[in-house]
């Protein structure tokens, strides 16, 4: 009997696009002779979609991946709220239908997908889900409480001050002194609680600084300004609970060097001005030491199943720092997370698997306990 995967996509934060490609990437490397994938998606608006009118949202390819016929799941789409059945139900004109599901995959990116929120519904739902749970989620969602965990954790990083939208608004003056004095220019400045490049800005100077800050507070009302490094950027792939397994590190070979730092476009958009490269071009020592310090990054958030840790790599002292880490990383053609993986020797439908077994494997470990 082939696994029923419940894929959620899509999502109401600025990463729906990023979400709508990687649940299609994900669609189409499932082994369907083994596993039955019933799509959902959020639209931006936060409408849930009935498995019908997400099939519409995703890729040609994917659609025929799915290769079935989706009409019995029509209707008005809700979760259901009963004990024992795991799964959505379906409402329309002729009654109520169910559509069970074994276990759920949130390939939601940012704001309500990967901070928490869709994971305690399903934790109040009772249905297994892929990935990092609520806490972990929310931790490694707001880059200012992963890095005082990170910190907790012995592990280094670059410097870095955060406020709130409220203290720039109603004090920009002395939020401007208080980065000037204690990080300089250049600096990052980034949303607290976004990812893929979204909403930062690099800052060379106070004018620079005050309109990276505006464009980060219309995104959040946290804000993260770091200290600018010359250095380079290693990513490093997570896999496992309670005892996880790091990838082979990879690193982004920008050609275009005037850019300063890969955005949410060349991230995405396929201009051939990067190179993903797994392994990343490292000694085996320094390779070691990464993957050692992402599991104790992912240890740090107390994840589980899946994330993405990432690294700077500095030139002056070739001292590594870690950045952040990612609960939902791309799962894109594009992505590192899928490619780590397979320089790994992981092909991404192996991986896929295998992230359902974790989710399995932690509902039950968790089913066990509140049963004690």
């Amino acid at each position: 009997m082939k696994t029923k995967v419940g894929l959620i996509f899509g999502g109401r934060s600025g990463e729906h696009e990023v979400s709508v490609r990687s649940a299609g990437n994900v669609v189409c490397a499932f082994d369907h002779e083994k596993f039955e994938i019933i799509p959902v998606a959020i639209a931006p608006n936060g409408e849930w979609l009935n498995p019908v009118e997400s099939l519409e949202i995703l890729s040609d390819e994917a659609q025929k991946a799915i290769g079935q016929n989706l009409e019995t799941y029509a209707g008005k789409l809700g979760f259901a709220n009963e004990p024992g059945f795991k799964g959505f139900l379906l409402t329309d004109d002729s009654g109520v239908t169910k559509m069970p599901v074994d276990v759920i995959f949130p390939v939601l990116h940012g704001t309500f997908g990967e901070d928490g929120t869709i994971q305690g519904m399903l934790e109040m739902s009772g249905i297994p889900y892929v990935g990092c749970g609520v806490l972990a989620s929310a931790c490694g969602m707001d880059k200012v409480i992963m890095k005082i965990l990170f910190n907790e954790a012995g592990l280094p990083m670059c410097r870095y001050v955060w406020f709130l939208r409220q203290d720039w608004e109603s004090k920009n003056d002395r939020v401007v002194r208080m980065i000037e004095m204690s990080l300089g220019y250049p600096c990052f400045v980034k949303p607290a609680n976004l990812g893929s490049s979204v909403g930062i800005s690099r800052a060379d100077d106070a004018e620079s600084l005050k309109s990276a800050i505006d464009l980060a507070a219309s995104y959040d009302r946290k804000i993260i300004v770091e200290e600018a490094l010359q250095m380079r950027e290693i990513e490093c792939a997570i896999l496992g609970n309670d005892k996880p397994e790091a990838s082979l590190p990879g690193e982004y070979l920008i050609k275009n060097k005037t850019k300063t730092f890969l955005d949410y476009t060349e991230k995405y958009s396929g201009t051939g001005n990067n190179e993903f490269v797994v392994p990343s071009p490292v000694s085996e020592e320094l390779s070691d030491k990464i993957r050692e310090m992402a599991i104790s990054a992912f240890k740090a958030i107390d994840g589980s199943g899946l994330a993405r840790v990432d690294f700077f790599l500095r030139n002056d002292n070739g001292a590594v720092l870690v950045n952040e880490i990612n609960t939902m990383p791309g799962l894109t053609d594009a992505s590192g997370y899928p490619k780590m993986w397979a320089g790994s020797g992981l092909a991404f439908g192996e991986l896929l698997a295998k992230l359902v077994a974790l989710a399995m494997e932690r509902f039950e470990d968790r089913s066990r306990n509140r049963t004690n």
